[in-house]
């Protein structure tokens, strides 16, 4: 299968994938958390910061980036999925968190208020802008002069077994969509190091540096049952599965071996798979 379903993102993120992601929300914060941890260690974000967080999605960094500003700062969250936002809107008024503005908009492309921000923020919300250079030149622009860059992005799907394994898993019972070529919009376009440093020095930033973090991943947070619904819900294998067409007698069959691939990442804790991340940082030159 050729599709490659990242290259129409306003349909991508508000038809196809935002009602999925909005369903396993709870199973994803879970999931990443880990990661999320790692780059507000590194980020810093600090009271009275404002922050524009990109690719909020339902909006769990952005709602740890307001608790961290507070008091007197300000986060705006920014995402293509409408979907999403509403989910991320109604945390907002569950959890009681103020100083948030969630707006649709596509952060890569469209005019953001200049030199309004010290920081830009993104978990996994940079590897799908369809140009990467014209993005970060956005971003660049937003941020104050000696503002800070940090998002976090997946290195290659082989240093991934979370999610190459359920992908072999998969294979020989539903047909793969075709990996898309080096660099085009999808979870592994930033996977290159070099490649980031590039863009983001063409782009204007300084002291770009891209930290790796090689860890294990709870998928859907460790549960072999939550692990199994998040990866038939969102990722390559829901995606195959739905450009597929596939029948009941498919799904049920890739069911089966994706639970004997969970079955192999068993330990006390959970389930527990290969990962790894780069965690990029950079800043706007004073």
């Amino acid at each position: 299968m050729t599709a490659t379903p990242f290259l129409d993102p306003p349909r991508y993120w508000n038809e196809v994938a935002g009602p999925g992601w909005v369903a396993v929300q709870p199973l994803l914060d879970r999931q990443l958390a880990p990661f999320d941890e790692a780059l507000m260690a590194r980020a810093r974000p600090a009271p009275g910061e404002r922050v524009l967080d990109v690719g909020c999605g339902c909006g769990g960094s952005t709602l740890a980036l307001a608790r961290a500003v507070a008091p007197g700062g300000e986060v705006i969250g920014v995402d293509l999925s409408a979907p999403m936002l509403a989910r991320a809107k109604a945390r907002l008024e569950e959890e009681g968190v103020k100083s948030v503005v969630f707006q649709q908009a596509d952060a890569g492309s469209q005019a953001l208020a200049a030199s309004r921000f010290d920081l830009v923020y993104s978990r996994f919300g940079m590897m799908f802008f369809p140009d990467p250079l014209r993005a970060f030149r956005n971003l660049r622009g937003a941020l104050r002069p000696g503002g800070r860059l940090a998002f976090v992005c997946w290195q290659s799907l082989a240093q991934n077994v979370w999610m190459a394994g359920p992908l072999a898993a998969a294979a020989p019972h539903v047909p793969l969509l075709a990996p898309p070529p080096p660099g085009a919009p999808g979870p592994f376009s930033l996977a290159d190091a070099a490649r980031v440093h590039a863009i983001l020095a063409d782009a204007g930033f300084a002291d770009a540096h891209c930290e790796s973090l090689e860890t294990t991943l709870a998928p859907g947070g460790g549960g072999r049952a939550e692990a199994l619904e998040m990866l038939l819900t969102i990722g390559p294998v829901a995606a195959a599965l739905r450009e597929s067409e596939a029948d009941e007698a498919t799904r049920r069959a890739v069911a089966h071996a994706l639970e004997r691939e969970l079955a192999r990442w068993a330990s006390p804790t959970g389930i527990r798979m290969p990962a790894a991340a780069w965690l990029v940082g950079a800043r706007r030159p004073s």
